[in-house]
Formats: C-alpha cells, sequence, structure tokens
C-alpha cells in the first residue's frame, strides 16, 4: 500500500495498463479481463486486476497530466515492481493523414517540460518507447485491421493551450498527434529499466475540427486496448 494506491502486495500485476479516466479502466476490465476485482480505489482513482488469456493484468487509471500520472507510474514501479507499463488513452490528431478512430503507436514523445524536467535540466531528452513492445504492438495492430500510425507524438504539460505558433512547428515536424503524458512514462521507464509504451486513439483533429462522437468510441478504444494486450504478451 502506498500513499496513492491501496493495493495490497502482490495484488498489482506485472504488466499494467494506464487510461488516464479511472471509469475507462473499470470498463476495460470488465471488457477484457476474467475475473477481474477491485484493488485500488484511493481518491477515486480506480485500478483493477484479472488475466487476459490466462496472463494477470492490472488496469490502472492514472489521472490527467504528466504530473499525475508521474505519482501512480512511481509507485506502480518502486513499490510494486511494475515491469511493462502501456498508456492507453485519447489524443488530438495533428496530420491529415491521421483520421479520427485511428490508432498511433507512439516511438517518441517531445514536451516542452515534465515533472522529470528538474531532474534532466539542462539536458534536452529524448523519451521513446521499448522496440519490443512497439514491434509487437505494430503487428497486433496489422492482424485486427486496425488503421495505424507509428511516430512521435507532443505531451503537452496544459490542456487549454493558447500556442498556436507551437502547434504549427509540431505539425511541420511531423508530429503525428498530441496527448498529456507519454513523455513522462516514457523517461520514468527508461529511469528505472521497465518497458513502456503509449498506444492512442485519435479522438479528435486540431486541423479539422472533427471529433468522435460519444457512442464511437466505446469501439475505437477497444481496438487500442485489444493492441496494448496483444503487445504486453507477445
Amino acid at each position: 500500500m502506498t500513499i496513492h494506491i491501496g493495493a495490497k502486495p502482490g495484488e498489482i500485476a506485472d504488466t499494467v495498463l494506464l487510461p488516464g479516466d479511472p471509469y475507462r479502466a473499470k470498463w476495460a476490465a470488465e471488457t477484457f479481463l476474467s475475473d477481474a476485482r477491485l484493488v485500488n480505489d484511493v481518491r477515486g482513482m480506480l485500478g483493477f486486476t484479472g488475466t487476459w488469456n490466462g496472463h494477470r493484468v492490472t488496469i490502472q487509471g492514472s489521472g490527467m497530466g504528466m504530473p499525475s500520472l508521474s505519482i501512480y507510474v512511481n509507485e506502480l514501479i518502486r513499490d510494486y515492481g511494475a515491469k511493462t507499463l502501456i498508456r492507453i488513452g485519447s489524443c488530438g490528431g495533428m496530420q491529415d493523414r491521421v483520421k479520427i478512430r485511428d490508432v498511433i503507436l507512439a516511438m517518441t514523445a517531445t514536451t516542452v517540460s515534465s515533472p522529470s524536467s528538474a531532474i534532466l535540466r539542462e539536458l534536452n531528452y529524448a523519451p521513446c518507447a521499448n522496440w519490443d513492445l512497439l514491434k509487437s504492438a505494430a503487428e497486433a495492430a496489422n492482424d485486427i485491421g486496425a488503421n495505424t500510425h507509428i511516430g512521435g507524438i507532443y505531451s503537452s504539460d496544459v490542456f487549454y493551450d493558447e500556442r498556436p505558433d507551437l502547434n504549427e512547428q509540431m505539425v511541420r515536424h511531423g508530429i503525428l498527434g498530441v496527448e498529456m503524458e507519454a513523455a513522462e512514462l516514457y523517461t520514468l521507464a527508461a529511469r528505472h529499466g521497465r518497458r513502456a509504451l503509449a498506444v492512442l486513439t485519435v479522438s479528435d483533429h486540431l486541423i479539422t475540427g472533427e471529433a468522435l462522437p460519444s457512442e464511437d468510441r466505446e469501439r475505437s478504444f477497444g481496438d487500442m486496448v485489444e493492441i496494448a494486450l496483444r503487445a504486453a504478451f507477445a
């Protein structure tokens, strides 16, 4: 048990999926896991552990933004020994070829700042995904027929961004999408020698202004979870 996670020793699996929304964690656990049971509800940040095809999996909400995710990932690694951590979340598309409902596999995660910036100081560190997970996720996406893009994303530390010039540079430099957590996840995984990946569903688009209707989200997010689980145990 930690400050933010109430699970007992042994209740967190080696493989953890990390949606930002705790209710998405509940939905994913009920939809994809067998014998899923609640192992954490501290501060309403729900976490569940069950099995997928015989493999133990924990699905733990991580909140919004890098500071929140950093708390959960640090505790999952340091106190519970998590070895594989995969973010499953939504993102905003930033390229014309990236469409609503597409899946992005984040090879790298650019950011202006993160909770690790104070440690890295002047270093312009380049956080990246684990290659084995990335390769397996690409194969899984192909197997289920998901329209997938692999490349760099941008992890923003603000939601209400008032820097259109920065977004223009992201688009110009080929950034596929924007979200708020992956850069810190990749940095922490590198620091502690763990495997990490972000599998993201494009739910809205910064260029076209499109947004995924709420009634269509479950099917699209299901592809993302399926890809993450297959990649974790390939």
